[in-house]
């Protein structure tokens, strides 16, 4: 599938960056007991981590809410998921398991500190581009609400957005029915290419080794 990344985009934010991940013949279910381990142990960690620290002195929640107030969006109002997420965990408000390819998205988006969208590629018709939201543009999020993408980091297909590194489109959510992919991962401007290819292709080769099928990846922004 084609992915671009704006102009615009890249030239507001230096050194911006996405790892991108497409996956086939995939079957996502009910997370094996070890992905539910990690992640209920890792939010008791990062629980105790943050009890005498605010999620916003955090080195990569920080520089994604620096990304929002370049592109125009006030980050206490929208807040970049990486940060509800870890805003949820600090008020011990645990993420529950849900299904095996979310909890993999919420465990590398806390490991990072970075959003990370994954998308059914079969209702997503290409190219993809990643630019900056207009006035005009919304849909309905996952959080069930309405959400404005004025200023906003948002993917697109032909048929209009359907991911951002605020909240997703419900047009395009991985259940148990998808078989195929499209993985984003949000990095942080800061991280540099060796560790951007490290980070995605450690993503990809859990999610392989938790889901089967086949996986191919690049990073994009790197140029």
């Amino acid at each position: 599938m084609e992915i671009i990344l704006s102009s615009q985009l890249k030239e507001l934010i230096p050194g911006f960056k996405t790892g991108i991940i497409e996956y086939k013949n995939i079957m996502v279910g009910e997370s094996p007991q070890m992905l539910k381990g990690r992640l209920q142990m890792f939010q008791e960690s990062i629980y105790f981590d943050l009890e005498n620290k605010n999620v916003t002195e955090l080195s990569g929640i920080q520089e994604w809410r620096s990304i929002f107030k370049l592109t125009g969006k006030d980050p206490n109002r929208y807040r970049p998921s990486s940060e509800a997420l870890y805003r949820r965990i600090k008020k011990k408000n645990f993420l529950p398991s849900v299904q095996s390819a979310i909890d993999l998205n919420n465990f590398f988006s806390l490991q990072y500190q970075v959003p990370i969208g994954i998308y059914d590629s079969d209702h997503l018709c290409g190219p993809i581009t990643i630019r900056i939201g207009s006035n005009d543009e919304e849909y309905t999020g996952l959080n069930g609400r309405i959400n404005s993408l004025s200023d906003l980091i948002i993917s697109t297909d032909i048929n209009g957005p359907f991911g951002s590194p605020f909240v997703d489109s419900e047009k395009t959510p991985v259940t148990e029915d998808t078989r195929n992919a499209l993985q984003i991962i949000y990095l942080t401007p800061s991280t540099d290419e060796e560790n951007a290819l490290k980070l995605t292709r450690s993503l990809m080769e859990m999610f392989i080794q938790i889901h089967g099928g086949e996986g191919t990846f690049k990073v994009m922004g790197c140029d």
